[in-house]
């Protein structure tokens, strides 16, 4: 189900197809090693609604650990529904509790203007970082 979901919000949120086979074995590693990160699974009316990943980052600057979200997705009928900021409330409540938990950064496609409004109605901004990568060809 999260590999599903995986290849379902690639492409629709970037138009992107995904290597389905190096997808799997993505999500099976964050299983295998959890200090990789956690999967968060959100359910409505005894379904599987949404997931998204958190990926944790040291911060030298906060001494503490700033969780990352990544691969947010939101089955198309549970959008909407607040499926993603009952994840969000979640975690900001965790990490509002937690002694060495900072911050939740996210990044999103400049084109998702949807999932931009979404996060600042949840109370997060663009920050003061621009986001610059690299990635080798086909990954």
């Amino acid at each position: 189900m999260i590999v599903d979901f995986q290849v379902r919000m690639a492409r629709e949120t970037e138009g992107i197809a995904l290597h389905r086979p190096t997808v799997e074995e993505g999500v099976e590693a964050v299983f295998d090693d959890p200090r990789k990160g956690a999967y968060w699974i959100a359910e409505s009316e005894g379904e599987t609604a949404g997931c998204l990943l958190t990926v944790p980052e040291w911060s030298d600057w906060r001494n503490g650990t700033v969780l990352w979200v990544h691969s947010v997705y939101v089955i198309p009928s549970a959008r909407r529904r607040g499926v993603f900021r009952e994840m969000y409330r979640a975690l900001k409540a965790m990490v509002e509790a937690s002694f060495d938990l900072r911050g939740i950064r996210l990044y999103v496609a400049t084109e998702n203007a949807g999932a931009q409004e979404t996060y600042r109605v949840m109370g997060m901004d663009d920050g003061r970082y621009h986001m610059f990568e690299w990635m080798k060809e086909g990954e």
